[in-house]
């Protein structure tokens, strides 16, 4: 069974990011795991911060809802008040705990000390360096996801070099390390 990761909102925001982080779990590289206040949380910033249409923001989630029935955990609440993490973000850890993730990604790292996730044995990760452990792990997986995934552009099409140098702004050394394997095929 893949290993359970916690995606913080965060990494739930950038089309691109969320949208290669969905088919490396549709994939079966790892288990994608959130919560409902995190999806509230993109909600919440998809419309308020980036001025997305509600309805629109309301097809994403509910897309990521059905094509993960089980990704959203449930009844992690009475953990909160033990989690030592940032205040905001005690709701992930607790949802990551409840659901014995291995991994919250987030970019957020400084919210998630390493004091406050050890009792738990969760580490907090990059996104670069999440996606960088998936091509590592799962390189003709991460690739045929990534090739998958820039076909699929239609508004504007890209090819997959574009689209890995305005990718490289979210996930540095993922976009290069692609950019390396892609050429040496």
């Amino acid at each position: 069974m893949p290993f359970p990761a916690f995606l913080d909102a965060c990494v739930l925001i950038p089309i691109r990011l969320t949208d290669l982080l969905l088919r490396l779990a549709e994939a079966g590289t790892y288990r994608v795991l959130w919560s409902g206040e995190v999806l509230d949380e993109v909600e919440r910033n998809l419309v308020g911060h980036f001025g997305l249409e509600p309805a629109r923001v309301k097809r994403r989630l509910t897309g990521m809802r059905s094509a993960f029935p089980d990704s959203e955990v449930t009844g992690y609440r009475p953990l909160i008040p033990a989690m030592t993490d940032h205040p905001k973000d005690r709701h992930v850890l607790a949802a990551a705990v409840h659901a014995n993730a291995a991994v919250i990604v987030t970019a957020n790292l400084k919210d998630f000390p390493p004091s406050a996730l050890e009792p738990y044995r969760i580490e907090a990760i990059h996104p670069d360096d999440f996606l960088l452990d998936q091509l590592d792990l799962y390189p003709a997986a991460t690739l045929r996801c990534l090739r998958e995934q820039v076909s699929a552009l239609e508004r504007p099409p890209e090819t997959l070099s574009e689209f890995l140098e305005r990718f490289e702004k979210t996930v540095p050394g993922f976009s290069k390390e692609s950019r390396r394997l892609l050429d040496r095929r």
